[in-house]
């Protein structure tokens, strides 16, 4: 079979303009208008060689009582190249985070829509 990369991530959303304010206008990633519709309304964004593809459907997953940390719940990673700097885009956001708890300097945090995610700094 062979199964050689995972290609992108799909993450569900309530409101796709706010989804996007915070994928691009914190997070930084761009928009890929090349890629096609598929009769929802819906977004990709690069990440690297990848993407991710934000949907706007109905989520029938809990929104609510998800755990705090978002390194114990299904979430995404991304390498970064400054931690820091991200850490402080997302105080100045108001954008809640945690720390790893294994002592690696990660952080955490949730989308508009709880989605959670995962930071660390790229070795080198």
């Amino acid at each position: 079979m062979g199964v050689e990369k995972l290609l992108h991530v799909s993450v569900l959303v309530a409101d796709l303009g706010r989804a996007l304010k915070f994928y691009q206008e914190i997070l930084g990633l761009p928009l890929d208008p090349t890629r096609l519709e598929f009769g929802f309304p819906g977004a990709w964004l690069d990440v690297g060689d990848r993407q991710i593809h934000l949907l706007q459907l109905h989520n029938p997953d809990p929104v609510t009582g998800r755990p705090e940390h978002g390194g114990r719940d299904r979430h995404i990673a991304f390498s970064v190249t400054e931690l820091e700097t991200l850490r402080l885009a997302l105080e100045q956001a108001g954008i809640p985070y945690t720390w790893s708890r294994s002592g690696r300097r990660a952080i955490f945090c949730r989308d508009p829509d709880g989605n959670a995610l995962e930071f660390s700094q790229a070795a080198g």
